[in-house]
């Protein structure tokens, strides 16, 4: 079965690439949290202190990809703690406020 055509909202194409970005729509976005709170995921090595640590995503428009991240993490850390929380609505924040 094909994979649903995507629905555009903003579409800016640069002439000189002709490398285009566009804003699709999103029913909600998927993050994974640790005993009921958000976190960060990052790596880096013991050995050497270059490039320096790595953040990794942990909230995505599509919830396989956050399943997939929690039972990665429980896998490693022996743990039930990480699961997948699905986010519709927020409050609107501004740089300043943050």
């Amino acid at each position: 079965m094909a994979r649903p055509k995507p629905a555009i909202l903003l579409e800016n194409v640069n002439q000189k690439t002709y490398k285009a970005e566009q804003v699709l729509v999103a029913e909600s976005i998927y993050a994974v949290f640790y005993q009921e709170k958000p976190i960060n995921l990052r790596t880096l090595s013991h050995l050497i202190s270059y490039p320096g640590p790595k953040y990794k995503k942990v909230s995505f428009s599509n919830s396989g990809h956050a399943f997939n991240l929690a039972e990665r993490l429980n896998k490693l850390f022996k743990t039930t703690d990480f699961a997948v929380y699905k986010l519709n609505i927020g409050t609107l924040c501004t740089e300043a406020e943050d």
